[in-house]
């Protein structure tokens, strides 16, 4: 159950983790899961580290029609649920699923960013709900700026593998403000997590993650991506992540009703 607190906490914060949120059961599903994804990449997938470095960085995503394990987590396990109600909509469709592993002795850092502007969503009752299938201590955990999905702006995507902005035409989006420069004018939410805990987050809130130095400990996250009541399709000045190329005759403000996103629950 979702508590009225929690909902507050959310709305506000636009970042909160829920403890025990899921049965380890799931968490052994989606380790199984992963693993075929890494045996068997999809034509996202992308390698951040590079070949000769320690550890390895990398993700997929889009792929939760391919395998068993994560279609069954998206539609059978509490993931839509909680999102649903802590953006307090009445349905919730999944967007797409995000699997980012940072194994040991990983370096490279997720940078700063948010989610929405690479996104053909507009909308506020979305949210990820980031589930890590290991123990995550805080300094190879997320950080999130609080209360940043409520600056009412949207700040230029980059590309994690050059960190380089998108290729949109200056002046789309608002710079991303130099956060870690300026730590102590900000509110920096992180925790320790242990696998059944998750982070529930807004698609506009500002994140980044550290690179994973342990020796022997993995960072394997499944991060669900759900879109709600009010979201609709979003045209933005150029390349979009996930690129969702089926979408192509779809325009600003279009209800997001599509097979790719199948209503998984509904209140």
């Amino acid at each position: 159950m979702i508590s009225n607190s929690q909902i507050q906490e959310f709305s506000e914060n636009g970042a909160i983790l829920l403890k025990n949120a899921f049965d380890l059961d799931w968490i052994d599903i989606l380790g199984e899961g992963i693993e075929k994804n890494r045996k068997d990449p999809g034509p996202y997938a992308c390698q951040y580290t590079p070949q000769d470095n320690e550890g390895d960085f990398y993700d997929d995503y889009c792929n939760w029609g391919r395998f068993k394990e994560y279609k069954d987590f998206v539609f059978n396990s509490p993931a839509a649920e909680i999102a649903g109600r802590l953006t307090q909509s009445f349905e919730m469709r999944i967007f797409h699923e995000h699997v980012l592993v940072k194994e040991p002795k990983t370096a490279e850092p997720t940078p700063w960013h948010h989610d929405q502007p690479y996104y053909c969503v507009d909308g506020e009752q979305v949210c990820s709900i980031w589930l890590p299938l290991d123990p995550v201590p805080k300094e190879s955990g997320l950080e999130f700026v609080a209360g940043s999905h409520l600056f009412g702006k949207m700040f230029m995507p980059i590309k994690f593998l050059t960190l380089s902005d998108y290729n949109y035409p200056p002046g789309s989006f608002d710079a991303i403000p130099d956060i870690d420069a300026h730590r102590s004018e900000f509110k920096i939410l992180s925790w320790d997590m242990e696998p059944g805990d998750c982070i529930v987050f807004h698609f506009k809130s500002l994140h980044s993650g550290k690179g994973n130095p342990h020796s022997r400990l993995r960072r394997r996250a499944f991060s669900s991506r759900w879109i709600g009541d009010d979201a609709v399709f979003a045209e933005r000045p150029g390349e979009t992540s996930p690129p969702f190329p089926e979408l192509k005759s779809f325009k600003q403000g279009d209800i997001l009703d599509h097979p790719l996103f199948p209503v998984c629950w509904t209140k």
